[in-house]
């Protein structure tokens, strides 16, 4: 029986009324009283010399307040990296510096070179048409592999290498998986590509800085899935402004996927700006712009293997993935394809040895970070498609194979450092045949075929990691940022009660589904509570 309310229960969602009427406040609604807007200009090259920027002609054109290049950020603080990966030989990972604007050279299409803030866009726009870049092309390096090999052009002409960290995980098995494949009665080699793409949300991101002379105060609103990480990281590291004069807001946001979890440089810049113009500048990002400005995610490239013995027991695994940071370090980008990824390579199966190798890469490409489960799905689909794979060559039922190589007792610590508390794999695919009705998919396969299509069955395995937590266990993992989470509750004279929490909504229904959790934990009616969030 469905519940009448509290935790589960069926209703509709409190969002959706602003939403589906045009009500919603996103960070584009927000408009200051005599703000200014930004256009920036963005290199069309991947790689090159930045030998001038002459904005002499676009100064004096129409509505022009102010045009900005990187020599107006020299004193500023990098774009921060918020987490620190250690190589397996102890070594910290290289981390160059991640200018507001470019500096000195430009290493990847998309990245700003100047920036106008004018009265209108249109006019900020006219203006950036008329700045005078003097670029010397050089070659520039996006496969992975090539990027470092021994003479590749680099990315960063102050590090060693574009090599940003080889990672070994956990390294002490690595001689025991060697053995073990040494030994195998069968091994099954798959080499695979996890590729870019393009986080695509509804609402592309916009920043609005604004700033109050009389106070010293700072505000910036932005698209964003985490204002408080924002905050943090352009307050202490970019901008150096204490965090009770730095006010980050996050409206209503259409859509995150990941991508608007970081902190980017058009929200220092407009928060910078704001200051230096006096007013407030806003920025709202096209569609276009978004594609090359935006972080990308996934880019792996992959070798991975099973050692199996003579009854199809898996033995070890191993893998040796190239992991694309792009030319810069985003905000979460050297855990994803580590310890968000690595720790799942176990799955679901007993594998009793694992060795996980990842090379961070930097070439001349947009940044890559999280995106939609950040490195658990890259995990599961190399997994996954060397399992079908084993199957294939063993001349076994897939399907049989995982069940026979399936977790059955529990807790299990896996090979990986993550314990199992529970789990019951058979049952889920006892289930999964029965909806799926596999025993009738040869019928339907030749039913299929009489009308000249095909028809494919395909199983899929995972486990997922949600979260990351106590924020003392990540920051020895190398995390610099937060990863905690805090509300208030605020219990009016008149009744009801306000709940500011740290997570902020893209689309899951908080402001529904809280409420529920608070109801029934004090056992008041759920539209006595308020969500306040972002």
């Amino acid at each position: 029986m469905p519940k009448d309310g509290g935790i589960g229960a069926s209703s509709k969602r409190r969002e959706d009324i602003r939403f589906l009427t045009g009500e919603g406040n996103y960070t584009d609604d927000i408009n200051l009283h005599g703000q200014a807007h930004v256009f920036f200009l963005r290199s069309d090259i991947a790689h090159g010399v930045l030998n001038s920027v002459d904005t002499s002609a676009a100064e004096g054109m129409p509505g022009v307040v102010k045009i900005f290049t990187g020599a107006d950020f020299a004193e500023v603080g990098s774009i921060p990296c918020g987490w620190q990966v250690t190589d397996k030989h102890g070594e910290p990972m290289q981390e160059p510096r991640h200018p507001v604007l470019a500096e000195g050279k430009v290493r990847h299409v998309g990245e700003p070179i100047a920036a106008v803030v004018a009265e209108t866009l249109s006019q900020a726009r006219d203006a950036a048409e008329a700045i005078v870049v003097d670029i010397t092309d050089l070659p520039a390096v996006v496969d992975m592999k090539q990027a470092v090999q021994e003479g590749a052009p680099k990315v960063h002409d102050d590090l060693t290498s574009n090599l940003c960290y080889d990672w070994g995980f956990v390294e002490e098995n690595k001689a025991a998986v060697d053995k073990a494949f040494d030994e195998a009665a069968h091994v099954t080699t798959l080499e695979l590509v996890n590729n870019r793409l393009v986080a695509n949300p509804m609402e592309p991101r916009v920043a609005v800085g604004d700033y109050a002379r009389g106070t010293g105060d700072h505000t910036l609103y932005t698209t964003s899935q985490n204002p408080h990480v924002i905050r943090l990281l352009m307050g202490a590291f970019v901008l150096g402004i204490p965090e009770h004069k730095l006010r980050v807001v996050a409206p209503d946001v259409g859509g995150g996927f990941g991508t608007k979890i970081f902190h980017y440089q058009e929200e220092a810049f407009c928060t910078f700006a704001a200051k230096a113009c006096n007013r407030p500048v806003k920025w709202t990002s096209s569609r276009s712009e978004a594609f090359m400005s935006d972080a990308h995610g996934r880019d792996h490239v992959t070798k991975i293997q099973m050692a199996l013995d003579a009854d199809n027991n898996f033995t070890a695994l191993r893998t040796d993935t190239y992991a694309n940071m792009g030319a810069y370090l985003s905000t979460f980008a050297p855990s994803v394809p580590t310890w968000l990824h690595g720790t799942l390579m176990a799955g679901n199966y007993k594998t009793p040895l694992i060795y996980v190798n990842v090379k961070a890469v930097f070439t001349n490409t947009v940044p890559v970070d999280a995106y939609r489960g950040a490195g658990r799905p890259e995990a599961t689909y190399q997994l996954e498609r060397l399992v079908d794979k084993c199957a294939h060559e063993l001349g076994v039922d897939p399907i049989a194979l995982r069940r026979q190589n399936f977790i059955t007792e529990f807790p299990y610590a896996t090979p990986v450092a993550v314990e199992y508390d529970t789990g019951d794999y058979v049952a889920t695919m006892d289930k999964l045949e029965e909806i799926a009705d596999f025993a009738g998919f040869d019928a339907r396969r030749k039913e299929s075929e009489a009308k000249g299509k095909l028809r494919g069955f395909g199983v899929n395995c995972y486990i997922e990691a949600c979260g990351i937590a106590p924020s003392n266990l990540v920051g020895q993992l190398g995390a610099r940022a937060g990863l905690y989470e805090s509300a208030t509750v605020r219990v009016n004279a008149t009744g009801g009660l306000v709940v500011m929490t740290g997570s902020h909504s893209h689309g899951q229904g908080h402001e529904t589904a809280f409420p529920q959790v608070i109801a029934e934990m004090i056992g008041i009616p759920e539209e006595m509570v308020e969500i306040v969030h972002g």
